[in-house]
């Protein structure tokens, strides 16, 4: 009965033990993941990343206090560590393209090759970032299509970013004959150039002769924008141009086949 009543004595102080030390942990770690919460709301993270973070955190520091806890009341932590250790590398090799997609959003969202809002282009897909998820990255397409694209493709392969420059080039290529005179062409050409507000003036626009063709002299263009403008631009320089050309008697030439009768008498 003696040794009985020792044993509830014991039991009831690490009892009592673990209540104090698991109350004044979670105390902490409730002071921490406000602290913490705050300062992710005032970061430019995507919400579900924000929500993600403080969720992760507050796990991770509540299982460490549980596992402190324990162990001030003699309990070996260190069984439960291999387990959980084991279970985490099972899960591990059977979800390895989840945790890769993981990894690259982390490396996305912290190294922000391109945040949500800017113009990308990926695999032949261009569109304006959406949204940054943990395990992928949702586009809006000019087409007005949600593209989702796994992270550990988006850090695997070349991205590239049309909002990263404050400014824009839109390059175009037209083709004259060689009967037309170049002065002319550029005169033409910078004339419509002059005329859309949205074409800058800095970056100065451009204009060369960038190669002999079997048809005609090639004409390079390069002119600059704000990325929104990038469209906008480019199919306002291809129709006016094309028309400028015509009310100069400018020729854009194009391949044609001449067939030539032979007399049958000769």
């Amino acid at each position: 009965m003696e040794k009985f009543n020792e044993y509830i004595i014991d039991f009831g102080q690490k009892l009592l033990i673990f209540a104090i030390v698991l109350a004044a942990g979670f105390l902490i770690v409730k002071a921490i993941t406000s602290l913490v919460k705050k300062a992710l709301l005032k970061t430019k993270l995507d919400h579900t990343v924000k929500t993600f973070l403080y969720s992760f955190l507050r796990v991770i520091l509540y299982a460490l206090v549980v596992l402190v806890a324990l162990n001030t009341i003699g309990i070996k932590v260190d069984s439960i560590i291999t387990a959980i250790g084991a279970a985490a590398l099972t899960a591990g090799l059977a979800l390895q393209d989840t945790i890769k997609n993981f990894v690259s959003g982390m490396i996305i969202i912290f190294s922000k090759p391109f945040t949500a809002g800017d113009l990308i282009e990926f695999e032949g897909f261009e569109g304006y970032v959406q949204s940054i998820r943990i395990f992928y990255t949702a586009i809006k397409t000019y087409e007005n299509k949600i593209v989702q694209i796994p992270n550990s493709r988006l850090t695997a392969d070349n991205v590239t970013n049309c909002s990263a420059g404050e400014y824009r080039r839109v390059s175009l290529k037209f083709t004259v004959s060689y009967e037309d005179k170049l002065s002319l062409v550029k005169s033409v050409i910078f004339g419509v150039i002059s005329k859309n507000d949205k074409i800058l003036a800095e970056p100065e626009p451009k204009i060369y002769v960038s190669n002999h063709l079997d048809s005609g002299v090639e004409i390079t263009v390069f002119v600059w924008g704000v990325p929104d403008d990038y469209f906008p631009i480019l199919f306002y320089m291809e129709e006016e141009v094309k028309l400028a050309f015509d009310e100069n008697g400018i020729v854009i030439p194009y391949p044609h086949v001449q067939l030539a009768e032979k007399n049958s008498n000769e």
